[in-house]
């Protein structure tokens, strides 16, 4: 490629970045793991990367699960890790909540799952909505639901129970509740699987409800800064020390480029090297901030340099 950016990280390269830099952030699927099974190598660089003494940090736009359930599927595949090193968007959303929003001792209407719920509870934050939503009785006046009066947000995750009732009931928070906030995990419109599959992903359940209350949502999680500012404020990392390790370009590299940190891309996952070279050469002002600084075939490639 041209350019000094999207450099393969390789050989003799791989020490003086490393050196380069104090604090590593790793996305989770795609990077240190696909589905329930460990990419190859990837426990040795992160247990190697504390060792030397390095900060590391997990951020995911999944919001299915708690820093705890993370800290037990990591356990299993023989990362060290720490709940207080792991940062999703249940746990973001619920801190943005509390200190941004002020919403302590308050209560949400939720589009989301049970690990939201119980990191919104963590920090004092009641929620209603969780699970099946069905409106009884014969007669459906859909514009004059029940309402409680509490709620002071609408926050939407992801949700497998996500039904024309819940866009309806936070459509109706929405323009009834004065003053009530809008809140969104992310914006990742499809979870790609195995075998060239995918499913829908949050930001397909958020742009329905922004759709209908003509609204935009302010999100917490990637590409946003507030998920790097939430980690910079616990531990005091130095953006300019800091590397982020994603497979995605548009949500991974682009929180980088916002945030000013370095950038690498893992082929493990997502995005291609492809993708990041139609950016680059796209011209487009936007497209250069998912153009990565470096990319990897996987993150096992920075073993030599941590085993020499």
């Amino acid at each position: 490629m041209s350019g000094s950016k999207c450099t393969r990280l390789t050989g003799a390269l791989v020490k003086p970045v490393l050196d380069s830099v104090d604090s590593i952030l790793f996305d989770c699927d795609g990077v240190i793991w696909r589905g329930d099974q460990a990419i190859p190598g990837a426990s040795q660089v992160i247990n190697l990367l504390k060792e030397s003494g390095k900060k590391v940090f997990f951020v995911t736009n999944n919001s299915t699960k708690t820093r705890k359930m993370y800290v037990e599927k990591m356990t299993l595949m023989g990362f060290n890790a720490t709940e207080e090193e792991v940062f999703g968007t249940a746990y973001c959303s619920a801190m943005y909540l509390k200190n941004e929003c002020k919403l302590e001792g308050k209560k949400v209407y939720l589009i989301g799952s049970n690990a939201m719920r119980d990191e919104l509870q963590a920090v004092g934050i009641q929620q209603t909505g969780v699970g099946e939503d069905h409106i009884s009785g014969k007669q459906m006046d859909w514009a004059n639901v029940d309402l409680n009066p509490e709620v002071k947000a609408v926050v939407v995750g992801f949700d497998e129970h996500f039904s024309y009732t819940k866009l309806n009931r936070a459509l109706q928070y929405l323009i009834q509740q004065p003053g009530c906030l809008f809140v969104g995990t992310n914006r990742d419109t499809r979870l790609p699987l195995e075998g060239g599959k995918a499913v829908p992903g949050t930001g397909c359940l958020l742009q329905a409800v922004e759709t209908a209350a003509q609204r935009q949502a302010q999100t917490v999680g990637k590409p946003n800064r507030y998920m790097f500012d939430c980690v910079a404020s616990q531990f005091g990392v130095d953006p300019g020390r800091c590397l982020m390790v994603g497979d995605r370009l548009d949500t991974d590299i682009m929180l980088g480029s916002n945030c000013g940190l370095k950038t690498l891309l893992t082929l493990t996952g997502v995005s291609t090297v492809e993708d990041a070279e139609a950016h680059q050469k796209s011209g487009c002002a936007e497209r250069q901030g998912m153009v990565p600084d470096y990319y990897v075939e996987s993150i096992a490639d920075l073993l030599p340099a941590l085993q020499g």
